[in-house]
Order: C-alpha cells, then sequence, then structure tokens
C-alpha cells in the first residue's frame, strides 16, 4: 500500500549550506534555528525585515538583495521557499527537486519534499511534531509535551484557550529558556506577537502557525519601528480583542519603554498585564561568572544607560556621582560611548586599574566575555570586535568573570 507519511529525521547542517528564498515574516521565524545549528546561511530576496538585516550586520546570514534566479541553490543541502509569491516557491521547490535538495515550501506544504515541525526544546531535548497536514494540531501537541515535561498532563490540544487584551512579556536576556513559564504560556496562546531584535529570537518558532508577528526591532542607526506606533497598534489588537504580547529582550521596566505601553493602553481602555523577565543587566554578568553583588567585595549595583555619551544635554546620569561609588557598575547600550564613559569616571576619581568586563550576547552560543580593567576595556573591545548588544561591567566583581 502507498503512503505519504512523511519521514522524520534530524538534519546536522553545521557548516553547510541553506538557501531561504523570501525574507519577510515567515524567514524571520525560520531563521533562528537554523542559525543556532551553525548552518552556512543565504537569505535571497530583494527586501528583508528589520530583525533579519540585523542578522545580516552579526555575520549570522548573508544576504543576496535581488529575486530567485535558477543556479542560486547550488551546493545547497536544504531550502527553504518561503515568499508571499506562490510562482516563486513552486519555482524554487521544482529547481530543488531537481537537484535533489530537500525543500520546504511555506505557502503549499505538499508542495516541497520537507516539512517543518512545530519544534520546541526543553533542558536540551528537542521536539518536533507533524500533524499529519494540520500546523495548529502539531503546535498544540508541541505544547501538551512541554507542559507533560514541565510537570504537566499530557493531551492532545489542537486549539489554545485564549483571551483579549495584551501582555507586555520581558523575554530575558538572550537564552530562551530563560524566559518565565508565564510569559511563555502568553506566547503560545497569542494572536499577535509585536517583538524586538533584542527579544529570544528563536521563540518565535514556537508559536501557532496562524500568529501574526510585527517587527518593532530599532537598529543603531538604522530602520526602527517608531514607540507611537508600536503603542498604536497594541491598542488596536488590544480593542479588536485579539491577544497581544509585547515581547522585548531582558524585561520590559529596565530601558524598555514598558512604562510608556502600559501607559497608552490604560489610556485606551485596553486591558494589560505585564509580565516581568530576567534582566540583561544581572542575568548576562551572571552567565559570565560575575556576580553583580558579592560578600565583602560589592554591597550595591547600579545600573545606566550608555546610549548618551556624558557631555550630551540629554544625559541624566551624574557621573561624578557615579565614580565616587565603591560598588558595581553595570552599563546597558554603551559600546559606543564607552570610551568617553571611561574617561569621564576617571576623571572624576574612579582608579583607571578598575576590573571591567564586556558580554556580547550573553547567555546565548554566541557569548563572547572580556576581562579587563576601565582604563583599557574599550581598546580590549575593540581589538576583539566586541559589538552590541553587550553588557559593560565596572567594579571589583568583574574580575571573577571568565574571558571567552
Amino acid at each position: 500500500m502507498e503512503t505519504d507519511m512523511p519521514y522524520l529525521s534530524g538534519l546536522r547542517l553545521a557548516g553547510r549550506r541553506v538557501v531561504v528564498v523570501g525574507g519577510g515574516r515567515i524567514a524571520m521565524r525560520r531563521l533562528p534555528r537554523l542559525i543556532e545549528s551553525g548552518a552556512q546561511i543565504t537569505v535571497i530576496s530583494p527586501e528583508v525585515s528589520s530583525a533579519i538585516e540585523g542578522m545580516v550586520r552579526l555575520g549570522e546570514v548573508e544576504w543576496i538583495p535581488r529575486g530567485y534566479r535558477a543556479g542560486d541553490l547550488y551546493g545547497a543541502w536544504y531550502v527553504l521557499a518561503v515568499t508571499d509569491v506562490p510562482k516563486v516557491n513552486q519555482k524554487v521547490a521544482g529547481d530543488a527537486e531537481a537537484a535533489r535538495i530537500f525543500c520546504v515550501r511555506a505557502d503549499q506544504a505538499d508542495g516541497g519534499t520537507a516539512h517543518t515541525p512545530a519544534v520546541a526544546r526543553h533542558a536540551g531535548a528537542s521536539v518536533g511534531v507533524l500533524g499529519g497536514g494540520d500546523p495548529r494540531r502539531a503546535a498544540g501537541l508541541r505544547d501538551s509535551i512541554l507542559r507533560w515535561l514541565r510537570g504537566g498532563k499530557l493531551t492532545d490540544v489542537r486549539h489554545r484557550a485564549r483571551t483579549g487584551g495584551v501582555a507586555l512579556v520581558g523575554g530575558g536576556p538572550g537564552d530562551p529558556d530563560l524566559i518565565t513559564v508565564r510569559g511563555r504560556q502568553l506566547l503560545a496562546e497569542a494572536d499577535v506577537v509585536i517583538t524586538d531584535r533584542l527579544a529570544p529570537r528563536a521563540l518565535l518558532e514556537e508559536l501557532a502557525p496562524d500568529a501574526e508577528v510585527i517587527d518593532a526591532s530599532k537598529l543603531p542607526r538604522g530602520r526602527f519601528l517608531a514607540q507611537e506606533e508600536i503603542n498604536r497598534l497594541l491598542i488596536e489588537h488590544g480593542k479588536a480583542g485579539r491577544a497581544v504580547v509585547r515581547l522585548k529582550g531582558g524585561d520590559s521596566y529596565v530601558f524598555g519603554r514598558g512604562m510608556e505601553e502600559m501607559q497608552a493602553c490604560a489610556a485606551a481602555g485596553v486591558d494589560c498585564v505585564l509580565v516581568p523577565g530576567v534582566t540583561s543587566a544581572i542575568g548576562v554578568p551572571a552567565s559570565a561568572g560575575i556576580p553583580v553583588t558579592h560578600r565583602g567585595v560589592a554591597h550595591d549595583f547600579t545600573v545606566i544607560s550608555g546610549h548618551l555619551p556624558p557631555d550630551d544635554p540629554g544625559s541624566l546620569v551624574d557621573w561624578t556621582a557615579v565614580a565616587r561609588l565603591r560598588g558595581t557598575v553595570v552599563m546597558l547600550m554603551a559600546v559606543k560611548h564607552l570610551p568617553a564613559i571611561a574617561a569621564e569616571l576617571i576623571r572624576h576619581g574612579r582608579d583607571a586599574e578598575t576590573p571591567a568586563a564586556a558580554i556580547q550576547e550573553g547567555t546565548t552560543s554566541r557569548q563572547r566575555t572580556v576581562i579587563s580593567t576601565l582604563g583599557k576595556l574599550a581598546d580590549d573591545m575593540a581589538t576583539a570586535d566586541i559589538r552590541p548588544p553587550a553588557i559593560i561591567v565596572i567594579g571589583a566583581v568583574a574580575a571573577f568573570g571568565k574571558a571567552s
């Protein structure tokens, strides 16, 4: 008897070429897992979302800014056809089959030679589910398995209960497993997710297949979605009765504009709840072996935004007072202005030999750490090519860190 039952297999793509044709919302959801796999990824699309542009800037993917052409699949092991033009996806899938390359076609599952399962991770294990052609069932089964793994009851839940309103969810410092249980539950129930560039990207692949993802990434000196527009979207979808999650990196109330969004929703009469997240100001140093406080070493810590230099009229930081502190100083968004900040702290009395550290993309598989001193950290970061997002730690506790 003939059958078309898919054969499940785990692809080992590290170092192997993967081609993604399309640069929109579906590509944005699929790329994080491919990046984690270590694949050499090429995105082919005339335009890409802000989030994907950020991946390109970090060197995580290659972008060819044009439409698909014959020959683009040469050397590929795996292909994703995820454009919003069916004829293009059909062409990609046909070329892939002719070249004997497995291909996922997003707009017509049976039009490709592979299916993307509903995927989640728990304690180092990967869970992948195919729903027999029903993506909502696959997502429901995956979520049930996760609940069982976390101590719940396993059931075949094809449809999740959803309630309208807005939830401001802190996604944590980067590792998707560091989001709160409540935050993950709200994501599973979401109709709309408005996400930031620094939110844990791997969480997007766990969303329901019909969940709308809105890219609110703000690229340094690049494209961004204005805060007023983000507020408008929260209110519009919330008033329409949709379950909306505003997903941010870290904690929504730590340099995350969460209070502005809460106030906007309240003024518009939209129910809004806050789900705190692990702030990167604490979680990232910890991932590098640095406690922000330690008995007999540091009894206090101060968290500062370094997005403005000390001489900027808009800066609200009293750098003279910061220089006199004996505890730990943790700075976010300070990579660009660190030379000026370090000089200002030293000028006002902080010892140039004070231990200091920089941690890039903390808690993720791409984490890199530089251990130095206040006077030398900026130069050492430049030598190591440390880029945002990175956390700066100044104080005796930085000496506990481990360079990587």
